[in-house]
């Protein structure tokens, strides 16, 4: 006897989540929509900020993209997506973030409607796409070159490019203050390389936001000190600095140490001994001239008194990232031992001096002809300003580094989104099928930009949006959100530019994330694994007899 039934393959594990089909990708695009809803009060000039509280209490205020979604914690696999463009936008550009995220999410919400109507989302990738190439293509046609040969002009185009990208953050009250602060930090590093790694940034506490410093060169907070470091001088000119990698401390033996003695005159032999190797290290260091040393390692009391009667000034258990930017500024090189130290293994700067910054004394090495390199001590009311003031900071310096290795701007505040909006629904006229409405939902997805900022700052987006669309289709380029007039204007003329490459890479990601997340028409989600034999009894231990 036969039976004809189909056996049951079971290829899962029991328990695992399955989910296919146009539902799932509806779900996945509900899940970014609700990402973009978060960061939307957050975007343009007059954004709001957002606080965070994290699991062990921590707060955070920021209206950074990158920095609210980094400390959410998203669950939603397709939704992670999204985070992880802010976070490659954050990381390649500096700027961005939460413009990149917004315009995924709109490019999903766009998608929407057609997925709904059966269409397939392999014909909406292909169309969102080939409006990408089309809308980028258009950006590099539109981008204003700067012209680097006139120094002047061209630091003062730098200075628009980081005020521009401070519009939107805590700073923007103090943003003339702020903008000569990060161009001459980029402009001090070398031009060829541009490593942002060279512009330290120190926070100290206390104080207004104004009150912070641009040092041309190194600083570090004063390291512990042992007695005598008072008496050191704290002023240099032209110093001659060693650094080092050497612990000049009076060592003690170690506790299993064993050493025989026949008369009390070898133990004393031992202890002199003791003092004659560190006193051959001061020695050594001294008879190179050195007026600064500096050691990763402590400096004892002794070497510190033995320092302040020859004129010397000694910093020990110096940061390891000081120390490198240190040797990077100053030149020469970290000496592991003190007897043979030469000439080229010296460094110098132009002037070194501590000073008082709030309740901290801070080292300052300025003018440092070796490496260019500089730092920023922020100062602010609150830790959390301070972070803040750090993180608009980090992103004006990405902006202007952009723009000095690109030269090429174009108009913020939704000018070039508008721009091309205009460009690829006049495309879209062009062709026919399906790519004519998902070309034409591409270019209104770009409209979202200039909305939000319309509706952050309390404008009436309709309106300013029906205008921007009439000036852009008389050829008025850039054209877009004057938050001063609370009308449109020429951001061109009214110096807000962006790099070009800020859009080009927005765009891109967008476009990226978003066809990805399309492309997915299936979910499986793993049930997590029981630990071994959880739910069983522990066994009966052997305890202590009982008693008869």
């Amino acid at each position: 006897m036969s039976f004809n039934q189909t056996p049951t393959v079971v290829v899962l594990r029991e328990g695992t989540d399955t989910s296919q089909g146009r539902g799932q990708i509806i779900s996945n695009i509900n899940a970014c929509i609700a990402i973009q809803d978060t960061l939307r009060p957050t975007l343009g000039p007059l954004g709001s900020d957002i606080l965070i509280v994290s699991s062990n209490g921590r707060t955070t205020i920021s209206n950074d993209g990158a920095t609210i979604l980094k400390l959410l914690d998203v669950v939603h696999p397709a939704a992670k997506i999204l985070v992880d463009v802010s976070r490659s936008q954050d990381a390649e550009i500096g700027d961005g973030t939460t413009s990149v995220t917004l315009l995924a999410g709109e490019l999903l919400k766009s998608s929407k409607a057609f997925i709904e109507e059966g269409m397939s989302s392999n014909v909406i990738v292909k169309g969102y796409r080939k409006a990408c190439q089309l809308a980028v293509d258009r950006i590099r046609e539109l981008a204003i070159d700067i012209d680097s040969s006139d120094a002047t002009k061209f630091r003062g185009l730098l200075e628009k490019c980081a005020k521009t990208a401070m519009s939107s953050k805590l700073i923007y009250n103090n943003a003339d203050f702020f903008t000569k602060m990060v161009v001459d930090a980029v402009l001090s590093l070398d031009q060829k390389d541009l490593d942002e790694s060279l512009i330290g940034i120190k926070k100290i506490p206390g104080g207004a936001m104004q009150d912070s410093i641009f040092v041309d060169g190194v600083a570090f907070k004063k390291t512990f000190s042992y007695a005598g470091f008072e008496q050191q001088p704290k002023t240099f000119r032209s110093p001659k600095i060693v650094c080092l990698n050497v612990e000049l401390e009076l060592k003690a033996e170690k506790d299993n140490a064993e050493v025989r003695i026949e008369k009390v005159e070898d133990y004393q032999s031992i202890v002199n001994a003791e003092w004659e190797i560190i006193f051959q290290k001061l020695e050594a260091v001294v008879a190179t001239g050195a007026d600064i040393v500096l050691s990763k390692l402590p400096i004892g009391d002794l070497a510190t008194q033995f320092f302040a009667d020859r004129g010397l000034f000694c910093a020990g258990r110096v940061a390891s990232e000081d120390m490198d930017r240190v040797i990077q500024a100053v030149g020469g090189a970290v000496q592991s031992t003190c007897l043979d130290i030469l000439p080229e293994h010296i460094g110098t700067c132009d002037l070194f001096e501590e000073v008082q910054v709030g309740s901290e004394r801070y080292n300052l090495f300025k003018g440092c002809p070796e490496a260019k390199t500089c730092t920023l001590l922020l100062r602010g009311g609150a830790e959390q300003v301070i972070a803040e003031v750090e993180r608009s900071l980090h992103d004006a310096i990405m902006i202007v580094r952009r723009a000095v290795k690109n030269h090429q701007v174009v108009a913020g505040g939704g000018a070039i989104e508008m721009e091309l909006s205009k460009y690829l629904r006049d495309h879209s006229h062009t062709i026919s099928g399906k790519q004519q409405l998902i070309i034409a939902a591409f270019a209104k997805a770009l409209e979202v930009i200039p909305r939000q900022l319309c509706e952050n700052a309390g404008f009436d987006g309709t309106d300013l949006l029906n205008k921007l669309r009439a000036v852009h289709a008389k050829g008025e380029t850039w054209y877009g959100i004057d938050f001063k007039s609370e009308t449109i204007g020429d951001n061109l003329a009214n110096f807000v530019w962006e790099p070009a490459l800020v859009k080009i890479n927005a765009l891109q990601s967008a476009t990226e994330a978003s066809t990805l997340i399309l492309s997915v028409d299936e979910t499986i989600t793993n049930q997590e694994s029981s630990a071994p034999n959880a739910g069983m009894a522990p066994p009966q231990g052997r305890g202590m007899p009982m008693p008869r």
